[in-house]
């Protein structure tokens, strides 16, 4: 896979709704609900971390709910990548990247949301292909002022802010003509996934698409 159809896809994926879901799961058992709730509230595309041992299982089991695509968060090396791609993953998302990781997302490919977090960091993937980028952390590197900042000189690449976004500072974001949709771990929270209160998830999940109307 090219860098420019990775970044086709990716713009696609991110087109779906205003919000990806940044899910973080201790139990593959309830990968299949939360996904379906998230998919029912109209948040289809869905990235689950790999920073837990249930993460690949919970990726196999969402990608049998009908109607969502699920993709792999923190992806780091090339074993994440294949293993992520045997797990059922349609796309993958890393904190930053490198020459090698993205070499393997090419190779098996897997489109790759490529994490960035300065100017450089955005030409030199833009160089390679990729100009649909994760600005990540985003509200550590300044925010929605800062993307805007890096959109006014670099209006090639568009970007899905990740990292401290919220229900409360997303429009910030999603008002600029650079970001495509933004991530976020608050339409799953923990408590609510231990107590398996998928209602609240859902109803979380309408909040957070109706961001894009």
């Amino acid at each position: 896979m090219t860098p420019m159809d990775a970044s086709r896809i990716s713009a696609e994926i991110c087109g779906l709704a205003p919000v990806i879901p940044v899910l973080v799961l201790e139990d593959a058992a309830t990968a299949q609900s939360l996904a379906t709730a998230l998919i029912a509230g109209g948040l289809p595309a869905l990235e689950v971390t790999l920073r837990t041992p249930a993460a690949l299982d919970a990726i196999r089991e969402m990608a049998l709910v009908e109607g969502g695509v699920v993709g792999a968060g923190t992806l780091m090396n090339t074993d994440d990548v294949k293993a992520a791609k045997e797990a059922g993953a349609q796309f993958g998302v890393s904190p930053g990247a490198t020459d090698r990781l993205l070499a393997a997302c090419e190779d098996h490919d897997l489109p790759l949301l490529p994490g960035t977090a300065t100017a450089s960091e955005a030409m030199a993937l833009l160089e390679r292909g990729y100009s649909v980028q994760k600005f990540f952390p985003a509200e550590a590197n300044g925010g929605a002022a800062a993307l805007k900042a890096i959109g006014a000189p670099i209006p090639q690449v568009s970007f899905c802010p990740t990292g401290g976004v919220s229900l409360q500072n997303a429009p910030d974001y999603l008002s600029l003509p650079n970001t495509l949709c933004v991530g976020g771990s608050w339409v799953a929270p923990k408590d609510a996934i231990a107590a398996q209160d998928w209602a609240r998830v859902e109803t979380l999940a309408r909040e957070a698409a109706a961001l894009g109307h």
